[in-house]
């Protein structure tokens, strides 16, 4: 047990600090882990705040182009990732874990200077590009946050730490979103709001250096920090070659499917109740209806998320363990898309929405951090990356199909998409199961090695 366990043994019998005392609120903390969670907390809310700035930025450069345009450049972005994954298993293969941070949040602050500088200049097509660019840093820069924290954190503190963490990005999201409607009305130009996005990328960048510099000088955390991964596998070998990834894959898939296929439900909806509304008062404003909708909409499930994040994640963790997490999404989702699929109208489909988004963006973002606490460190870099970058993209295009066949050659409506959702969840709940009992077979695999011998 080492020397881990004695310098464990100190900090629980030291005496809790003020900031130890002030999270527990929040989630178990023990002495000493509140200044390295209180600093992660913070770099995450950093790091989402940039990109609902970018996320808002984006949108009057991509419009410019045309509305089609924008759905094509999804696609652009799956395939974009094709190189983006190998790349980063290759450099994260050749420089320790903190080079590794600078060189990729570099990466971002470089080319957002030279889309600020090409904006000005004129460059052709560069919202179409930025387009896909906001779309690759989204994904990217949130899964390497979460190797590093999956790298820091041994599985039973970060079981307990990842739900208050993860509140960082609850709190970020709206904040940015609100700094960058208050810079568009004072007549701030995208292009200059991209120098903020680099001020931010390079706190955040400091942040990083201050947890490794905390957290490398333990004893066992010393060796991972200054070790670089690997070389032996990139991301997508890792992914297709662990059964438990292949399943977590395949799990990222469907969640994405679902909910977006959920989100085109909404959409269908409201615009069939604008139709009808206008209709028997045509004085009303089509654009102000389809507003307070999605005013109160992203207020009610944002709102119910963030409460989820701050006072129920962790009790759910604690308490129903990795069951509880992993399933939570796909029965609420059986719950609201079965009521859907009855003929509710929009009211209760707007209620089982708010109730599948607040529930994704606290509980199942959580859970899919959580997943990833037993992997080796390759995985957590490598793999994750494919995982939460490229699979969750081809969850986007095969929506995308979906939606396509649905209307195209299907003629379905609302209950329609509802129906299919369901055979979705259903298969969603199998693959879960499934990945459980890996989880499961995984963790007593590690109990019987620790059995034999010290923990690796």
């Amino acid at each position: 047990m080492g020397a881990w366990s004695s310098e464990q043994r100190g900090e629980r019998e030291a005496k809790p600090g003020i900031l130890d005392r002030a999270l527990r609120p929040f989630t178990d903390v023990e002495t000493g882990e509140a200044g390295t969670a209180l600093l992660m907390f913070l770099n995450l809310f950093l790091l989402l705040l940039g990109y609902y700035v970018l996320r808002t930025v984006r949108e009057p450069l991509i419009l410019a182009s045309g509305a089609e345009v924008k759905s094509y450049s999804s696609a652009g972005q799956a395939l974009a990732l094709l190189a983006f994954v190998p790349l980063y298993g290759w450099f994260s293969s050749r420089v320790d874990r903190i080079r590794l941070i600078f060189g990729f949040v570099l990466f971002f602050v470089v080319t957002t200077e030279l889309f600020s500088f090409g904006g000005r200049t004129g460059v052709p097509f560069l919202g179409i590009v930025f387009y896909i660019w906001v779309g690759i840093f989204s994904l990217a820069t949130v899964a390497q946050f979460w190797s590093f924290a999956n790298d820091v954190y041994r599985r039973e503190a970060g079981e307990r730490l990842f739900p208050f963490i993860f509140l960082g990005a609850s709190l970020g999201a709206p904040a940015g979103a609100k700094i960058a409607e208050w810079l568009f009305e004072a007549g701030v130009s995208p292009y200059d709001m991209m120098h903020l996005i680099t001020a931010i990328l390079c706190v955040h960048l400091g942040l990083y250096w201050v947890v490794d510099r905390r957290e490398s000088r333990r004893p066992t955390r010393a060796t991972a920090a200054t070790t670089p991964l690997s070389a032996a596998a990139g991301g997508f070998q890792l992914v297709f070659g662990s059964p438990y990834l292949r399943l977590l894959a395949v799990l990222i898939v469907l969640l994405n499917v679902v909910n977006t296929t959920g989100n085109y439900i909404v959409d269908r909806s409201v615009i069939a109740a604008a139709d009808a509304a206008l209709a028997a008062d045509p004085s009303l404003s089509r654009d102000a209806f389809f507003g307070s909708f999605y005013g109160r909409y992203s207020f009610y499930y944002n709102t119910l998320g963030l409460l989820l994040q701050a006072f129920v994640v962790s009790r759910i963790v604690k308490y129903l363990g990795m069951a509880g997490t992993i399933l939570a999404l796909p029965l609420v989702a059986l719950g609201a898309y079965g009521l859907i699929a009855a003929g509710a109208g929009l009211s209760v489909i707007r209620g089982a929405k708010i109730a599948e988004n607040a529930t994704d963006y606290s509980v199942m973002n959580t859970a899919r951090q959580l997943v990833w606490l037993p992997m080796s460190r390759e995985e957590k870099y490598k793999a994750k990356q494919a995982v939460d970058t490229f699979f969750v993209r081809t969850g986007d295009l095969l929506h995308a199909v979906l939606v396509f066949a649905g209307t195209t050659w299907l003629g379905l409506g609302a209950r329609g998409f509802a129906l299919a959702n369901l055979l979705l969840v259903a298969a969603w709940l199998v693959v879960a199961v499934l990945l459980l009992q890996e989880y499961g077979r995984i963790m007593r695999k590690r109990v019987d090695a620790a059995a034999g011998g010290p923990p690796s």
